[in-house]
């Protein structure tokens, strides 16, 4: 067990998940009504990072994908979430109420295990061994967990102004990161 190679990816797939840059994100779906659970927001970014560590550029080979178009659909995604976040336009909609549709989309994907979460995963097997790159998948989603069960406290603890101002910071920020993957993936 390399301890050294576990704490790189670890800090490599937090910076590209940045779970507390989308905690504004995720207290405004909350606040919209969007029911988000935890278990199943983090379950099912496992399992779309594992499976991509494991097939994934095979998988997107299968369809004839390149990694880059995958980068661009997500992109595309988290356009529309800054959209969302700035004007106030509802895109993703929780159409069956007992259902956890905000956990999955776009919860999981594309804010969790999105285009570049998943690209950085397939890129780390190059340089780690796939124990490291999970134990750092693990560190990763423990975290997430943490963060996803603690939003209604920490919605709480930030003011409405806060709240707002940081929405709108964060959905600019939002569709640059957006146009920053259309321009590298181009």
């Amino acid at each position: 067990m390399n301890v050294t190679a576990i704490l790189s990816v670890s800090l490599i797939l937090f910076s590209v998940i940045d779970i507390i840059g989308s905690l504004p994100i995720i207290i405004s779906m909350k606040k919209e009504g969007v029911k988000i659970n935890a278990m199943t927001a983090t379950g099912s970014a496992a399992f779309i990072m594992l499976l991509f560590l494991f097939f994934g550029a095979a998988f997107l080979g299968l369809f004839g994908i390149e990694v880059s178009s995958f980068a661009l659909a997500g992109a595309l995604i988290i356009f529309f979430i800054g959209l969302e976040m700035i004007l106030g336009i509802r895109f993703f909609r929780d159409h069956h109420e007992d259902s956890g549709s905000g956990s999955i989309v776009p919860i999981s994907f594309p804010l969790i295990a999105g285009a570049g979460t998943l690209t950085t995963i397939i890129s780390l097997k190059a340089e780690y061994d796939n124990f490291s790159i999970i134990a750092g998948i693990v560190i990763n989603l423990i975290f997430i967990y943490i963060i996803l069960q603690s939003t209604d406290w920490i919605s709480r603890k930030i003011s409405p102004q806060v709240s707002a101002t940081l929405r709108k910071v964060f959905g600019i920020l939002l569709i640059a990161i957006a146009i920053q993957m259309v321009k590298e993936n181009m």
